[in-house]
C-alpha cells in the first residue's frame, strides 16, 4: 500500500461528530438559536420586571422600626436542669375553642380568674366559665380595634378578695368579682413626661396599699409588641401606684421589655423579667437600696414572661420561645445586625414574622441567686403552645398563654 492510499483509506474511517443539529437546514438552525435568545430575553426582563419594583420598595419605604445594637451571651447549654424532655406533654388541655388568649390566671379557693383577648374578666367555676365583667366596649377582635376593647394581661388576687387587672391599653383596674370593676390608672397618660402605653403585669403587697406594675414601652403599643422585640429599646419602666395617696411613680426606667412581676417576700423588692435581654431583674422599691438595681438572673435559656411564685419557695417562670444551644437563636443573631431587622419589617407583617418563631414551650421553677431547679419542656409547642403564666394551685400547673385558645393543666405529682 502506498502512502496515498493509506491516506485515502485513514479518511473513509474518520469517525463522524453528531451534532444537535444534525439533520437540521440552516434555516433550521438560525430559528432555534433565535428562540433561545427571545427566551433567555423574556426571562431577563421578568426577572428584572419582579426583582426591580422590590428593590425600589426595599429603597424608598421607611422601617416602621429603629432597631438598636445590643449584645446577648452566648446561651447556656441546655443540659443538667435545662436538659430537653417531654413534661409539658402530661398537661391537659382546659376549655379549648371556649376561651381566647388567656394570658395571667389567679385563684380564690378554687374558683380561676382570667383576663381574655377579647377584653373580659372570666372566672371559671367547675366546667363553666362567666363572665365578670368587661373592661373595654365592643367590637372586639381585629387589631384595630383592640386598644378600645382592652386586653387584660396580668391579674392578681389583692388581700381583701378583690382583683388587680393589668390592662394593656385601659390602665388598672380593681375588679370585684360579685359587684364590678373600679378604675385606678388611666392608661396612655404622661407619667415622668412618657406615656402608660403597654401596662404588663401587675404585683401587689400583701396589706394591699400598695401595686407594683411594669409598662413595657412608652413607644409600642401590645399589638405591636413583635415591634418592641426587635427595636430593643430601653424605654420600658416600672411603676409605683399608692392606693391610699393615688399617687403614681416611676420607681425604675430604661428597661427592655419589662414583662411579668413578682414582688420578693420581704416586699423590699421586686423581679421583673426584661424580655427582650433573655434575664429578670430584681428592682429594690423599698428600704435602704430604693431606687437600685441588680441582677436575678442572667443569660437565660429563653425569654421570660411572667413569673409566679412556686409552693417550694422558689418562682415560675413561663418562656414561649428559647434561645437552643447547640441550635441557631434568630433574635440572638439579629442583635447584632440592625439593618436586618429593618428589611425584615419593611417586607413582612407581624402575624407573618409570628409563622417564623419556633414554638418551643418552657417553664423553669428557680429559686434564691436564679438557680434553676427544675424545668418542663414542650418541644415545638405540641400540646401547650405560647405560654405566658405557669400559676401553680393545689398540686397543679395552669398555664395561660397570650394567645392559644385554651388554659393547660398539668398534675405536677405526674411529672
Amino acid at each position: 500500500m502506498n502512502e496515498s492510499e493509506g491516506l485515502r483509506l485513514r479518511r473513509l474511517h474518520r469517525p463522524q461528530v453528531i451534532t444537535d443539529d444534525s439533520g437540521l437546514s440552516p434555516s433550521d438552525v438560525c430559528f432555534s438559536t433565535y428562540s433561545g435568545k427571545v427566551f433567555q430575553v423574556t426571562l431577563l426582563s421578568l426577572g428584572c420586571f419582579l426583582i426591580l419594583p422590590l428593590l425600589v420598595i426595599i429603597l424608598i419605604l421607611e422601617s416602621p422600626i429603629q432597631p438598636e445594637v445590643f449584645s446577648l451571651k452566648e446561651p447556656p447549654q441546655m443540659k443538667g436542669c435545662w436538659e430537653p424532655n417531654l413534661k409539658l406533654r402530661e398537661a391537659q388541655r382546659l376549655f379549648e375553642d371556649q376561651i381566647s388568649g388567656p394570658e395571667s390566671i389567679a385563684n380564690i379557693g378554687d374558683i380561676l380568674f382570667s383576663g381574655t383577648a377579647d377584653g373580659k374578666i372570666v372566672k371559671i367555676v367547675g366546667r363553666r366559665i362567666h363572665t365578670v365583667t368587661r373592661l373595654g366596649k365592643l367590637p372586639c377582635g381585629s387589631r384595630e380595634e383592640e386598644s378600645s376593647c382592652g386586653r387584660p394581661l396580668g391579674i392578681r388576687v389583692g388581700p381583701n378578695g378583690t382583683l388587680f387587672v393589668a390592662d394593656a391599653y385601659l390602665g388598672l383596674f380593681e375588679v370585684n368579682p360579685t359587684t364590678g370593676q373600679m378604675m385606678l390608672v388611666l392608661g396612655g397618660q404622661l407619667v415622668g413626661g412618657r406615656k402608660l402605653s403597654f401596662i404588663n403585669d401587675v404585683a401587689v403587697t400583701q396589706d394591699g396599699k400598695k401595686l407594683y406594675f411594669t409598662d413595657s414601652s412608652s413607644r409600642w403599643q401590645r399589638r405591636d409588641y413583635m415591634q418592641l422585640i426587635m427595636e430593643a429599646t430601653a424605654d420600658g419602666r416600672v411603676l409605683e401606684y399608692d392606693m391610699e395617696t393615688r399617687e403614681l411613680t416611676v420607681v425604675m426606667e430604661n428597661l427592655r421589655f419589662p414583662n411579668g412581676i413578682q414582688l420578693l417576700p420581704d416586699e423590699e423588692s421586686v423581679l421583673v423579667a426584661e424580655t427582650t435581654m433573655a434575664r429578670i431583674r430584681r428592682v429594690h422599691v423599698a428600704g435602704l437600696n430604693k431606687g437600685g438595681m441588680d441582677t436575678f438572673v442572667d443569660n437565660l435559656p429563653g425569654f421570660p414572661d411572667n413569673i409566679r411564685p412556686s409552693s417550694t419557695g422558689g418562682y415560675w417562670v413561663a418562656m414561649s420561645a428559647v434561645r437552643p444551644n447547640p441550635g441557631f437563636s434568630m433574635l440572638d443573631f439579629l442583635s447584632q445586625r440592625p439593618w436586618i431587622k429593618k428589611l425584615i419589617f419593611k417586607l413582612f407583617s407581624q402575624e407573618v414574622l409570628m409563622k417564623f418563631v419556633p414554638r418551643y414551650s418552657l417553664v423553669a421553677e428557680l429559686h434564691d441567686g436564679g438557680m434553676c431547679t427544675r424545668s418542663l419542656h414542650d418541644p415545638n409547642g405540641v400540646v401547650v403552645a405560647y405560654i405566658s403564666e405557669a400559676h401553680e394551685h393545689d398540686g397543679s400547673l395552669y398555664l395561660g398563654s397570650f394567645r392559644s385558645p385554651y388554659i393547660a393543666k398539668l398534675d405536677l405529682s405526674k411529672v
